[in-house]
């Protein structure tokens, strides 16, 4: 009996430490909690060492991973018009703006991995297929025009979006935000420095920039996500400071910015039903797909096989240069501890 009592003994206490850490772990989910409410209520940020409600973390998870898909997908429209640029100037632009694509995508990952995401896992999700990335890249470029479109209109939307974007509540998202939209403002530039010349010369190079602005338009307004009513996440990202305004309200402020610039390109939007509600004070637009947009997100789109295809060709080429790396990087690291250890000693 007196034995009995004696092994009895260890697992009351067992279960006595289990229930105290059990209690101090509440504690802690309690304290994280206040402290992310009141870091919500005055509209300052959550920082990766912070305690994060897990659907916070997993929104932000959500949106920047695409985010990050989008830059890295978006390079190849552009990629593939380089050898065929126009002149030696427009050929080292472009080649400037696809280079600051990879390093949108590069910052946007990094920013991913302070939540706890391997990059790997991330990129073995894009060229999978199980990762989205924005629409608007399973579009075909066809022309040079199309240059001067995809950074009026894609680049001048992502503007739109991503400043707000900048004061997230987020701080690695907010921060990369800053230098991306200050390198995005000078994609836009030139895409409608593009579509200037090509308006202000032959009638068939008019043509051609209108051609190119009646394709990308619709799709430039899509990016900004489906119609409020029918976006589940937009509200809660609101709620967390992540987002500041609805797909709505941006693809409203978007429009009234392209009906301004586009006077000055001579050429116009293909959208008949364009204006400004004066009770609302706000710009409104003709109907859009949003069928074709789900069906693009869905993965078939006119490019979607093919951006995939390419994305995975680039990651099995660039096999040596990350076998490499590592390769150094663990030498290097043998060679750091072989000399502390030799102070050591």
């Amino acid at each position: 009996m007196a034995a009995q009592n004696l092994q009895s003994v260890p697992a009351e206490l067992s279960r006595g430490e289990s229930q105290e850490q059990s209690q101090e772990a509440a504690q802690r989910e309690a304290d994280g909690q206040a402290n992310f409410d009141r870091v919500m209520a005055e509209d300052s940020r959550i920082e990766p060492r912070d305690w994060m409600p897990d659907a916070y973390r997993k929104t932000l998870l959500r949106q920047i991973s695409q985010h990050a898909h989008s830059e890295i997908i978006g390079m190849q429209p552009e990629a593939n018009w380089i050898s065929r640029a126009p002149s030696l100037k427009r050929k080292a632009i472009l080649m400037a703006k696809v280079q600051d694509e990879a390093g949108h995508g590069l910052y946007l990952y990094s920013a991913a991995e302070t939540l706890g995401q391997n990059r790997d896992k991330m990129t073995a999700d894009l060229i999978a297929g199980k990762a989205r990335y924005s629409s608007i890249f399973n579009y075909p470029a066809l022309t040079w025009a199309d240059m001067g479109a995809i950074g009026w209109l894609v680049d001048g939307a992502a503007i739109c979006n991503q400043v707000p974007l900048c004061r997230a509540s987020y701080g690695p998202y907010g921060r990369a935000m800053v230098r991306i939209c200050k390198e995005e403002s000078f994609h836009q530039r030139q895409g409608f420095e593009i579509l200037l010349e090509l308006s202000h010369g032959t009638p068939e190079q008019k043509q051609m920039a209108q051609d190119a602005v009646n394709r990308w338009y619709a799709p430039a307004l899509m990016m900004f996500g489906p119609p409020d009513d029918d976006s589940p996440n937009s509200r809660q990202s609101m709620a967390w400071n992540i987002k500041r305004f609805s797909n709505d309200e941006l693809r409203s402020r978007f429009v009234g910015m392209m009906v301004e610039q586009v006077r000055v390109l001579g050429l116009t939007l293909p959208d008949s039903e364009i204006r400004f509600n004066e009770e609302t004070r706000k710009w409104e637009h003709g109907p859009l797909d949003w069928n074709e947009f789900k069906e693009v997100l869905a993965g078939r789109g006119p490019c979607n096989a093919q951006r995939l295809e390419r994305r995975r060709e680039a990651h099995d080429d660039g096999a040596w240069v990350r076998e490499a790396a590592a390769a150094y990087a663990a030498k290097r690291q043998a060679k750091q501890s072989m000399t502390t250890k030799e102070y050591a000693a």
